[in-house]
């Protein structure tokens, strides 16, 4: 019975006000909210934890290994071939250089002592000297070189026997005699890279963070949060290499693509708790809510990469897989940091930072000029003009990515390495001593009897582009022999490409025929050549499918069937734009660097990387508008206070990720050098000209249809909240 004006109710208990113990919202804010009631624990969990792997690591040790077989290819049944018979080439080479101005004939004694030196030692299977064979010793008698056959694959023989061999053959240099070494194995033991690229990257985010909050303890809990992040995934991706196969390469990645990503994360959801801040939420408070709201975004944008990661697992690249893996394990652990650890950090600071926060905050009204007036007005002047604002910048990105149209697809080589390596100066001289496509021999393979491989090689050294072609060397077995072609132009040229294709498609097939013999063309450069094929026969499936996964996602968020297409074009066109800028630079030679292809993987690897993060943008921005459109049904204010509100978090975490990535132009790898001039300028595009031009521009011309959703799919689709209300 209801109480009346003449009863006594009894009194309800009072409401528990709104305490740190007691955290509301949704599952992020309870997640926050542990993390600031335990702050201690959770900081000392991420301290063990990092402990553990980093020692485990270190008492391990890594077990990396490049693997780029590609069953399936001509190149891959050679090496198959070779292993399976019993053929000294299966395992790789290294070259032994020579050069004597007055000829190498004098030196014969030191050289021939070297060389048994040198067969002796740990990972080689034979030697073969240049005073054993004419075509080792150039014609005017001033270069030669000896081949030292490895007992494996570059990859699998270790750095230190490696090491061992050039140490060895560097023994006998003396005045005029020049030794250098060359071959795959030689490139990867010497050591190009240093920290000096990871380390200016940490720096420039440091000062850019500074300069955003104003406050060295702001400045340092993204990034502190980043680095745990890091710190630990490298320790866990070095114990994985113990189970999975992942490339060599893969550490420096790792730390280019975790310190980008964990500060951005970490950021996004510092600026919310900001804003909380600023609108009179007390320290936890405003932990929980930019959590529910942030964190959720942070959440998606980390998911929607570590699919397009995965799904490079699907393209069975080799070594790439593995790279692949460890990236996501990457993102994971820095969406983890920023989801646990940064609320804990958050807790810690807090008063400090709320009173820095209230203090600068404080002075904007002070100056007449609300916060984000700038952003404001950006988007206004962009609202009158949508059309012509979209047009010149749309036009812009696809001029940009004109060259991407003819990029060429390969591997560095020695070539391409630092002019100081050993290797580059063994490149160079058996270039001026024996032709420019002796550094890119085809391996040849004729699976049949000793007739039939002379008359191959006969016929091979005939064939139009080849400078000239080995005797044919039998297997152990004698059930094939091997034929080294050397193409007239360098390995990185189109003429060597074309020159594959032609032996394959039209030599092989008729010395098959009259010989009888299964012909088979491999080696190094014809195996670069099948994974840059493979690559590029994939790509469009793998891109169907992340593009296809990420807009059923973006359409589960925001109930809309255009955001989602835009979303996905504006992706795709940022991608191509700064694979059209690597192609200039790389490919073209563009600002003096030295041409050559772009390297294989990367295109992929890149597209996987750029659209998770341009999701991440897409999605911190438009939830904004989205909120606003749902409080208001202003769509022109919407997409106004949607960028005045992220306009300069996004540009902020956009110019760290840019500095991050483009530190990596300093590092001495060209494979590095082009990952991080490919992921600066997607960002770039992305933060700048997309985020702040294009997709404010979209957004007022679609006007109220960009919120449309069919009602049957409407009825079907779960509804999947990203932002909270404010005061959840």
């Amino acid at each position: 019975m209801s109480p009346t004006r003449g009863t006594a109710a009894p009194l309800a208990p009072p409401a528990p006000p709104d305490r740190p113990d007691r955290p509301r919202g949704g599952r992020f804010g309870a997640l926050a909210g542990w993390a600031q009631r335990h702050r201690w624990a959770a900081l000392l969990i991420w301290v063990a934890v990092l402990a553990a792997v980093t020692l485990g690591s270190q008492a391990a040790g890594s077990a990396y290994k490049n693997d780029f077989a590609l069953p399936g290819t001509d190149s891959q049944a050679a090496t198959d071939l070779f292993t399976r018979h019993g053929s000294d080439q299966a395992g790789d080479s290294v070259d032994i250089v020579l050069k004597d101005s007055q000829g190498i004939d004098g030196r014969k004694a030191a050289v021939e002592k070297m060389l048994a030196e040198v067969k002796g030692l740990p990972g080689v299977a034979d030697v073969r000297s240049p005073y054993a064979d004419a075509s080792a010793v150039s014609k005017d008698r001033t270069i030669g070189y000896a081949t030292v056959t490895l007992d494996g694959k570059a990859e699998a023989v270790p750095k230190d026997d490696v090491t061992a061999i050039i140490d060895t053959a560097k023994g006998v240099e003396a005045d005029r005699l020049q030794v250098e070494l060359g071959g795959d194995a030689v490139r990867g033991a010497e050591d190009k890279g240093s920290p000096t690229a990871e380390l200016a990257g940490i720096v420039a985010a440091l000062v850019i963070l500074g300069l955003l909050f104003g406050s060295l303890v702001a400045a340092a809990v993204p990034l502190l949060t980043a680095l745990f992040a890091v710190g630990s995934a490298l320790g866990l991706i070095v114990l994985a290499s113990h189970v999975f196969t992942i490339a060599d390469f893969t550490p420096p990645i790792t730390m280019l693509v975790g310190l980008g990503v964990g500060v951005d994360y970490a950021l996004l959801i510092f600026y919310r708790y900001r804003h909380e801040l600023t609108e009179g939420a007390d320290p936890d408070q405003a932990g929980r809510k930019a959590l529910d709201a942030a964190g959720r975004t942070v959440f998606f944008a980390g998911c929607t990469v570590i699919i397009a990661l995965l799904g490079l697992v699907a393209l069975g690249l080799g070594s790439l897989q593995g790279v692949a893996l460890a990236l996501a394990l990457t993102v994971l652990a820095t969406m983890a940091a920023s989801l646990i650890l940064l609320p804990a950090l958050l807790a810690l600071f807090g008063m400090r930072i709320q009173r820095h926060v209230l203090k600068h905050a404080a002075k904007t009204p002070a100056k007449g000029k609300a916060e984000g007036h700038r952003w404001r007005a950006l988007a206004a002047a962009v609202q009158r003009r949508p059309l012509p604002s979209l047009l010149v910048a749309v036009l812009a990105l696809l001029a940009l990515s004109a060259p991407a149209l003819g990029m060429r697809l390969g591997f560095a080589d020695a070539g391409n390495d630092p002019k100081t390596t050993t290797s580059k100066k063994a490149y160079d001289l058996l270039a001026e001593g024996f032709g420019p496509g002796f550094n890119g021999p085809l391996v040849v393979l004729a699976q049949g009897d000793e007739a039939a491989g002379k008359a191959v090689q006969s016929e091979l050294a005939k064939a139009e582009g080849v400078a000239a072609a080995g005797p044919a060397m039998p297997s152990e077995d004698g059930a094939l022999s091997t034929v080294i072609v050397y193409p007239k132009a360098a390995p990185q040229d189109e003429g060597t490409t074309d020159l594959v294709h032609h032996l394959r498609d039209d030599v092989a097939p008729n010395l098959e025929r009259d010989t009888g013999a299964k012909i088979l063309v491999g080696g190094a450069t014809a195996a670069s050549q099948d994974f840059a094929d493979t690559v590029s026969k994939r790509l469009p499936l793998f891109v169907a499918v992340v593009v296809g996964l990420s807009s059923l996602l973006l359409m589960l968020v925001f109930r809309s069937v255009l955001i989602p297409v835009k979303a996905a074009l504006l992706n795709l066109i940022s991608i191509t734009a700064a694979l059209g800028a690597m192609t200039l630079v790389f490919q073209h030679g563009l600002f003096g660097v030295q041409p050559g292809p772009i390297e294989a993987f990367l295109p992929v690897l890149i597209f996987a990387i750029v659209f998770g993060l341009s999701m991440d943008y897409e999605v911190f921005l438009v939830s904004r508008m989205h909120e606003e459109w749902e409080r208001t049904k202003d769509h022109s204010l919407a997409v106004r206070e949607g960028l005045a509100s992220t306009g300069k978090v996004i540009t902020a975490a956009g110019a760290i990720m840019i500095v991050v990535f483009g530190a990596f132009m300093l590092s001495a790898d060209r494979m590095l050098q082009q990952f991080g001039l490919g992921l600066a300028v997607a960002i770039l595009l992305d933060a700048v000209v997309i985020r702040c031009l294009i997709v404010p521009a979209i957004m007022q011309l679609l006007g109220k249809w960009a919120w449309w959703l069919p009602a049957p799919l409407a009825r079907r689709l779960p509804k999947v909240a990203l932002e909270r209300p404010a005061d959840s």
